[in-house]
Parts: C-alpha cells; structure tokens; sequence
C-alpha cells in the first residue's frame, strides 16, 4: 500500500504581497523623509536609504528562510530563546543610554534592541503554553496567571530600559492570545484594575511621560516644548491634502520634524502623498489583518492558531498605535510604523516573524497526496 506524503501548500501569496509591498514603500519613503537630513549630517542624502535597503534585503532573506522552516520545531527552542532573550534585557544596561533610555546593545556600527526580540519571545511561549494547558488554561490559578506573569517579567524588564510603549504592547498581545484562546473577558477582572492603576503610575511619577499626556492635552499651550512635534505632525498632514505636494517635496522634514524618517514618518507620507498616501497605507494594514486573520482561522492547530495570533497582534497594534500618535489621536510614544519606519532591528524580526506566520498559512493549505 501506497504510504500517504503530506506536502506543504502555496504560502498565502496575497499576505506575501502585502509584506513586499509595505517594506519596499517603507525603502522609498524613508529615503524621501531622510535626505535632507542626511546631506546635511552625513554629507550623503542616500545614507539612509543604502541602510534600509540593506536591512530590507537581510529581512527578506529571514523571511524566506522561516517561511520554510515548520513552525513547530520552535517549541523545542523556546525555552532557550526565552533566557538568552532575558540576558539580552539585562545586557543593555552595560551600554551608554540614547536619549536618557537603555534599550540598545551596540556592537560597533550596528545595534539592534533586544526589546524587539522579547515581544516575540513572549508569543512563542504563550502559545507553547496554551497549546499544552488545554483547557486549563481558563483558569486563572493554572493558565491565567502564569501566562500573564511570564509576560510581566518581560514587559517588566522593557519597562526598566524605559519603554512603555513595548512594555504596554507585549502585555496587550498577552491578552489578546488568551482571550482568542477562550478565556472568558470577566476572568481578567482580578487583574484589570492593578494594571490600570500601574499604568496611571508609570505615567504620573516619570516626569517626561506625563509631559507627554499633558502635551498631547493641549499642543499650542507649549507650542516650542512638548507639543512642539504634535503640531509639526499635524501641520505636515494638514499641508498634504487630498494628494500631497509630491514625493521629496515635503517641508516638513527640513528639521522640523526631529527624525521623520522614524516614528513620524507617517506624517511625510501625509504631507508628501496627502489623504490617498496615508489611505493606502492604511488599507495595506487592514489588508494584512485580513490575511492573517484567514491565517488564524485556517491554522491546523492551536499552536498555530496562538503563535498567528499573536504575530498579527504584535503587527497590528503597532500600526494603530503608530498612527494615533501622529494623527494627535494619542499620547507620543516610541512606537515605530512596522515595515516602513527606518529601524535594522525591528524591520529584520519584524520580517523573520512573516515568514513564521506564512509558514503557518503553507501548512494550512498543505495537500495530501
């Protein structure tokens, strides 16, 4: 008798698209934000846009190497990943802060923040978690609180480096995994209140963060201090109109938004390519949780089914975080535009994270024949 092969289906081609297609725009746009600061501090308006291209191509090299790497042999390493990722943590605390935080570890001309790494960590290991309880894991003693106190010693860790834009994301996609997984919302109830009332602490007793509130508040009561970027922002996407004064046009990038090739970036495309660039950043986002959700849907099992959760939440979360902020529709944080935001680190796991969760959508289309 003829033994049964299983062969491993297409990968999700219109989730690779989308993929490609926000990274190369995020190539395009990060030389357009950055060139006139570059040819002025390093002589080079392409200085940026050779690094991105670099980092770019590495993360699509990763990509394609877990888009063909089955997802669950990263069980066995996780436990591994978890602790190397905790003596990551603790490393950046040997090197000199940038701008008053410890979150990068130099090594020469590169850096990379192991922040980035311990996000996914996290997802690796409560999808592990998930996958193994069962149905334990509605309930709070034996899956509940475990789960969320692992992902407190993480979040606890990026907190300390001064991160809460990180520390808040890998604690809302903790949630997410759990309640996707079945558990019921009125079981968080224990927890909901002390996680309020340390958020409101951790914004009330850090000086600059609470300047951040206070100067989303009101922008133009402190118009050349802590609202000063807020009105930048919103003067380059009031500037752009309906299509934008063109590419590498804009004016806002001419030192007056500080570093628009990184976390402000959305506000050029604003400027530069006006509502129809910022919609069609938008819609590629939605368009990505589309595909991932079908991914989630489709997943063959639970593992598969927590670890596309969580991807996707990661991914999610940071593009609407992202862009509140730039649109004054939240406080500033640190959160940069995935794939499109200037950023080695974050751009090459960002990518090495796709090509696990299209990995995820190959077994789900495998065939057997």
């Amino acid at each position: 008798m003829k033994k049964t092969k299983k062969k491993l289906g297409e990968i999700d081609f219109i989730l690779f698209a989308i993929i490609l297609t926000l990274v190369c725009f995020g190539v395009l746009m990060v030389y357009s934000a950055s060139s006139y600061s570059a040819a002025f501090k390093n002589n080079n308006a392409e200085f940026y846009l050779w690094k991105q291209l670099m980092w770019a191509s590495l993360g699509v090299i990763s990509m394609i190497v877990t888009m063909n790497v089955d997802y669950h042999k990263y069980k066995r390493y996780t436990g591994k990943l978890m602790i190397i990722t905790i003596v990551l943590l603790l490393l950046v605390f040997v090197f000199p802060p940038v701008n008053g935080a410890r979150r990068w570890i130099s090594l020469g001309p590169l850096g990379f923040q192991p922040s980035e790494i311990a996000k996914y960590v996290v997802v690796l290991f409560i999808a592990m978690f998930i996958d193994r309880k069962g149905e334990k894991i509605k309930s709070f003693k034996e899956g509940i609180f475990p789960c969320l106190a692992v992902a407190g010693v993480y979040a606890g860790l990026i907190l300390a480096e001064k991160n809460l834009s990180i520390t808040a994301i890998t604690m809302m996609v903790a949630l997410v995994m759990l309640l996707i997984s079945g558990v019921e919302i009125k079981k968080f109830a224990k927890i909901f209140l002390p996680i309020i009332a340390l958020g409101v602490i951790f914004i009330v007793f850090e000086d600059y963060r609470l300047r951040r509130v206070i100067g989303f508040m009101d922008p133009w009561k402190d118009a050349q201090g802590d609202g000063y970027q807020l009105i930048q922002s919103l003067l380059a996407l009031g500037s752009g109109g309906l299509t934008g004064v063109g590419i590498g046009q804009s004016r806002q990038k001419c030192f007056y938004i500080p570093e628009p090739h990184t976390d402000f970036i959305f506000a050029i495309v604003g400027e530069e390519l006006g509502f129809i660039g910022c919609a069609f950043v938008v819609i590629l986002f939605i368009l990505f949780l589309w595909r991932g959700l079908i991914a989630i849907l489709k997943s063959k099992d639970i593992y598969g089914t927590m670890l596309a959760t969580g991807i996707v939440a990661i991914i999610t979360l940071q593009a609407i975080i992202n862009i509140a902020v730039v649109t004054v529709s939240m406080p500033t944080t640190g959160v940069p535009l995935p794939f499109i935001s200037y950023g080695g680190s974050s751009l090459v796991i960002n990518m090495t994270a796709m090509g696990i969760l299209l990995n995820i959508t190959r077994q789900n289309n495998y065939k057997s024949l």
